[in-house]
């Protein structure tokens, strides 16, 4: 019989839906309030070139850039941080329509999983109905996605960005390891 553990800590990071610069930066200022400092800042990318799914909702042209946070965190508060993350969605919405949208998740050696609201058959219900997707999972030195996998993790720059918080998340871990 195996014996319950606590979680290993994993790397939080934060997908940041966008259509006006300012909006995102409101939005990175209130997630630092609430998560911490940021140790990565991946560059911005034309989320709507990708997929109009969110064009008429934010109103205009979307982009999107990913954020790590310095600090891991147990995965068992991804429901709580994306209860989080909707407030403060709300909270910048303009007439009722979200400016930004915030799809946090963590990275852990061997997987990147995201928090959703939005219920499917490959998603784990978490809590308050929040459910957590396996969306990329990590092997023989690459990201490698799942038949859902968003189009926009696929991309080499998307992969590249998450390689390099890995390798922050990999040095973080490996310090924590030897100090305890």
């Amino acid at each position: 019989m195996g014996t319950a553990a606590a979680f290993e800590p994993e790397k939080l990071i934060c997908a940041v839906l966008y259509t006006d610069e300012a909006d995102a930066e409101r939005a990175l200022l209130q997630l630092r309030q609430f998560c911490g400092e940021t140790d990565a800042e991946s560059e911005s990318y034309c989320f709507s070139e990708i997929s109009p799914y969110y064009d008429k909702e934010m109103n205009g042209t979307v982009f999107r850039k990913l954020v790590s946070f310095a600090e891991c965190r147990n995965p068992a508060e991804l429901a709580d941080i994306k209860i989080r993350t909707n407030a403060i969605e709300q909270e910048n919405a303009r007439s009722g329509n979200r400016c930004i949208n915030l799809d946090p998740g963590f990275i852990s050696p061997g997987r990147l999983t995201l928090a959703t609201t939005k219920n499917a058959g490959h998603r784990i219900p978490l809590s308050s109905g929040i459910y957590a997707e396996l969306t990329l999972f990590y092997a023989r030195g690459a990201w490698n996605p799942f038949p859902w996998t968003y189009m926009d993790f696929k991309t080499p720059a998307v992969q590249a960005f998450l390689s390099e918080v890995r390798k922050i998340y990999m040095q973080q871990r490996k310090q924590r390891l030897f100090s305890d």
